[in-house]
């Protein structure tokens, strides 16, 4: 597990998607997987500019994203389905029917969960974009989260409900269920990327990097992947 120490926002963004980048560059057909949430925004800002002054197929890649909140359209804009079309494929030309994301308003819980981790399976993700909660979380796997989970139905943490909030106008809109990746399906990924910045993530890195594996903390099953990299801010570690 490599630890990238960074002294801003704007350097961990650029190292990030400095990253992404030589691994699409590497591939003939590149899987990308994507995270929401605001640490990753400056990065795909900083992609968005690498990719489109390079020479890369774009028509070639391909993007699964890690979760969705249930019951929210794609057009709902707090919906993260809105999320990447704002700051990533809008500004990209990727084509649609490469872009993966989950249909928090499919009809089917079952069937669209199953789906999505057979196209996983299918095509494999090259890496796999990540950020940490404060409790440890992944996606949306929160303590207690089975290891050999796979894309699965969440019901969600009031402490991941207060965090999320904040996008919201008010904490009682926040969705109360969610698709996402499960651990199983993360692991499958053959690099994984974590961005981590900020005090409050102090203690979930240095979890993290005790080494010690337990479900009762997500991202701890990291410890147990062959390629990791953190790219994590000085307020993070602690310096």
């Amino acid at each position: 597990m490599d630890v990238l120490k960074v002294n801003s926002y704007e350097e961990m963004s650029d190292k990030a998607a400095g990253i992404l980048m030589d691994v699409i560059q590497s591939k003939s057909a590149p899987v990308i997987g994507l995270a929401t949430g605001s640490t990753p925004e400056g990065t795909y800002q900083a992609l968005v500019k690498k990719l489109n002054d390079s020479d890369v197929d774009q028509d070639q890649i391909t993007t699964f994203n890690l979760d969705e909140y249930v019951g929210l359209d794609a057009s709902h804009d707090q919906s993260y389905s809105y999320y990447m079309h704002k700051n990533f494929f809008d500004h990209v030309s990727i084509k649609e029917e490469n872009i993966n994301l989950l249909n928090g308003m499919a009809e089917s819980e079952t069937a669209e969960v199953e789906s999505y981790e057979r196209k996983i399976g299918e095509k494999g993700i090259d890496i796999q974009l990540l950020g940490i909660g404060r409790n440890g979380h992944i996606a949306f796997n929160e303590p207690g989260t089975s290891f050999d989970s796979l894309t699965h139905k969440v019901e969600l943490t009031p402490e991941t409900i207060e965090d999320n909030s904040r996008f919201f106008d008010d904490i009682d809109d926040v969705p109360k269920a969610a698709f996402s990746m499960g651990l199983a399906s993360i692991m499958k990924a053959r690099k994984i990327l974590i961005l981590i910045n900020g005090e409050n993530k102090k203690e979930a890195l240095s979890a993290l990097l005790s080494g010690e594996v337990s479900e009762e903390n997500p991202a701890s099953i990291l410890n147990n992947h062959p390629d990791v990299t953190i790219i994590a801010d000085s307020a993070a570690i602690g310096e």
